[in-house]
């Protein structure tokens, strides 16, 4: 018997067809699902809003005292933030652009790191809040191997997601190590 689980798929490839990150993604998405699986798709590809003065305003203003103005400001960061924490699997397609993650990626980035909803400042330092969800960065390049020293982009999303509390995060990049991952969970199932 299989329990139901959501996994986010969050697409950051400008290229909707012909795209070797999508192309990972699809793969790894269908090797995790079930018939109990619901998949949220994020495709960034569509476009994603840039935080604003308004954002930051309206991020640390209590809740109770956002004008309107803040209200709107955050409510796509809002949803996306939703999204995250529904999900049991997060996995993002890493697509690496001039060393690093895309514009697109980075700003899913900002929208989701919010002070006191997923993660906090104490006295020991940041905590993240969000916790228990598998990751999964399928990072793909055409010319920096990934996990290369001139990878910024596969270490920035590592450092950035443990900053928030996910800290159980795995680096794919090949279709192999996409079916050893397939061949451990049809096991685990």
């Amino acid at each position: 018997m299989t329990t139901k689980q959501t996994i986010l798929r969050v697409d950051s490839s400008a290229r909707k067809q012909g795209s070797t990150t999508r192309t990972l993604t699809d793969l790894l998405v269908s090797a995790l699902s079930d018939e109990q699986t619901a998949t949220i798709t994020r495709d960034l590809a569509d476009g994603i809003g840039m935080y604003t003065e308004k954002w930051v305003e309206g991020t640390f203003t209590p809740i109770e005292d956002r004008s309107p103005q803040h209200k709107f400001a955050l409510s796509e960061s809002d949803i996306l933030v939703g999204e995250v924490q529904q999900a049991d699997i997060l996995v993002i397609g890493a697509p690496m652009y001039n060393f690093s993650i895309g514009a697109s990626l980075k700003a899913w980035v900002d929208m989701i790191a919010r002070a006191g909803v997923t993660f906090r400042y104490t006295e020991k330092g940041p905590v993240g809040l969000l916790g228990n969800i598998k990751t999964y960065i399928v990072a793909s390049s055409g010319g920096t191997p990934v996990g290369s020293d001139a990878d910024f982009g596969t270490k920035y999303l590592k450092f950035f997601l443990a900053f928030v509390g996910l800290t159980d995060v795995t680096i794919l990049s090949s279709k192999g190590e996409i079916t050893t991952i397939a061949q451990k969970h049809s096991k685990a199932a």
